[in-house]
């Protein structure tokens, strides 16, 4: 296992400014997922840690020891593709040896490892098999295996699950997991899925145009964010966003929308004014169906999902989404009714993005 540190790292193309100045440490043996939207800069701060991508400036760290001159096979980092990146013409047994046949690692030794790794992702039955005669989950096990026979001292999964259909990404999220918890080695994973992020990384690092804009565990980054972006990035479905202003009745701070509906906020924050130009946010699960509620709307649209069902309706002209039981029976264009906890309210100037 060893430490990630990543010291004022800028990286650019040609007049284009991908990270402009970033600062992030990962403990030894730490899970840390980047997530962020398209083109935010995380794929690139991968391959830069990997040595695939020269940094423009800046100091990278793996282990105490400075790796920007090191070249990417010396710096003992196994790198997880989304495209698999197998040999084709080799069996699953070559493929998964095949970095450590270039060492000139013992055959006895190269045997050994390989073993071990097939029979930790379920992988003996299939050694003598061709990539071409594997499915998509199956190869992207023997990607992960040949990583792992190289006893790295870091791991770099980018997107390794984005080819896959949806059923074979949440069994593929356990094995990642599970085999995290058995080697324990540091692992940096990229995705722009918030879920895949959220329920595989210790820590969430939440990247915008190549700026931290927050990191914490997934649970503090849910509950608490710092601004819009990071509280429209973490949570599905996505949380709500309403345009408001702040108004005081009788001494309790309230947000009122354009229809002069008033919708409670915290008591505990500060940095308000009273006619401050906010945005509130409201997670569609905190919505709570409720005859007389203070939000009501007409339903737009029904989605069913199963054990519960997605309701989009009207509030003061802003579409909103919130999530009930899966036998609620509604019909569109009937009025739905809702409420919720003003601790649930989440409040962001409106000029700034930042959470007040």
């Amino acid at each position: 296992m060893a430490s990630v540190v990543l010291k004022n790292i800028n990286k650019t193309f040609g007049a284009v400014t991908i990270i402009p100045n970033l600062d992030l440490e990962i403990e030894s043996g730490e899970f840390v997922a980047l997530v962020g939207p398209s083109g935010c800069g995380k794929s690139t701060l991968l391959r830069t840690i990997a040595g695939l991508e020269e940094i423009t400036g800046g100091e990278i760290w793996v282990e105490g020891r400075k790796v920007n001159e090191v070249s990417p096979k010396d710096r003992n980092i196994a790198m997880v593709f989304q495209s698999y990146a197998l040999y084709p013409q080799m069996t699953v047994r070559q493929n998964m040896g095949f970095n450590l046949k270039l060492a000139k690692r013992p055959k006895a030794e190269i045997e050994q490892r390989v073993a071990e790794a097939a029979r930790m992702l379920d992988l003996e039955a299939l050694l003598d098999r061709k990539p071409g005669q594997l499915s998509g989950g199956q190869r992207q096990r023997v990607a992960m295996g040949r990583a792992i026979v190289r006893s790295p001292k870091v791991f770099l999964f980018d997107e390794p699950l984005s080819n896959l259909d949806a059923k074979l990404r949440v069994a593929m999220r356990a094995e990642i997991k599970r085999l995290h918890q058995t080697v324990k080695t540091t692992s940096i994973y990229v995705t722009h899925d918030q879920i895949e992020a959220m329920t595989l990384a210790d820590r969430l690092v939440v990247l915008n145009k190549g700026v931290i804009e927050q990191q914490g565990t997934p649970l503090e980054l849910y509950s608490n964010p710092d601004n819009i972006f990071v509280a429209g990035f973490i949570g599905s479905p996505s949380m709500n966003f309403v345009p408001a202003e702040l108004v005081q009745e009788s001494g309790a701070w309230a947000a009122k929308l354009g229809d002069g509906k008033l919708i409670p906020c915290p008591s505990e924050l500060g940095g308000r004014v009273v006619g401050q130009a906010v945005t509130v946010g409201l997670r569609p699960e905190h919505l709570v169906m409720r005859a007389g509620g203070e939000l009501s709307g007409l339903i737009t649209m029904i989605e069913p999902t199963g054990a519960q069902t997605l309701v989009y309706f009207d509030l003061a002209g802003t579409q909103l989404t919130a999530l009930v039981d899966g036998d609620t029976a509604l019909t569109v264009g009937e009025q739905f009714d809702c409420s919720i906890n003003s601790e649930r309210v989440y409040v962001f100037d409106r000029q700034t993005g930042k959470r007040t």
